[in-house]
């Protein structure tokens, strides 16, 4: 992906505040092939280090279009924006890929990694990220009710949780 702007670094090098970058400043989540892909908008998540690897952990309910693509896929990429593109990312949070193309309507270009994820071209940090492990939520495993209750008493199925590691990381080079 250099040629398109960006440099790989060590996950370690991301300068950002991880919170802040996954809980307030949102992130496309992006799996699929180069014929066929969706992203979605992704606000829960972290980094981190486990199993001697740099991974990322994120959350999927299986009602969304993407859950599909990160079934029937090896990887996927979290790519990170500058604030000007928060109305797409926004869009990739309402709209559903079922019912109309995210792409066409976010004016996002997207380019695929050097292991076929795709991504996009604006984003300021790409993350290729190949899947480690996979669990279902379940309402039995909650210790605490409180997010069960307020997270899952009239929205949609329980989330699966996915733990991938990061095999690349891209900085937009300024």
């Amino acid at each position: 992906m250099k040629h398109l702007g960006y440099t790989q670094i060590d996950p370690a090098e991301i300068s950002d505040n991880l919170i802040r970058l996954i809980a307030s400043d949102w992130m496309l989540l992006t799996a699929g092939t180069p014929e066929k892909f969706n992203t979605m908008t992704a606000n829960w998540g972290g980094m981190g280090y486990l199993w001697n690897k740099n991974v990322v952990f994120v959350f999927v309910r299986p009602e969304r279009f993407t859950y599909g693509f990160i079934e029937n896929t090896e990887g996927f990429t979290l790519t990170f924006f500058d604030e000007k593109y928060r109305d797409a990312l926004n869009l990739c949070g309402v709209k559903s890929g079922r019912d109309c193309d995210k792409v066409a309507e976010t004016g996002l270009t997207p380019c695929f990694t050097q292991s076929g994820y795709p991504a996009f071209t604006e984003a300021r940090i790409v993350l290729e990220c190949r899947k480690l492990y996979a669990n279902q939520l379940t309402r039995e495993a909650f210790i605490d009710s409180e997010p069960l209750k307020t997270h899952y008493s009239t929205m949609g199925g329980l989330h699966k949780v996915y733990i991938a590691e990061i095999e690349c990381a891209w900085i937009r080079l300024s």
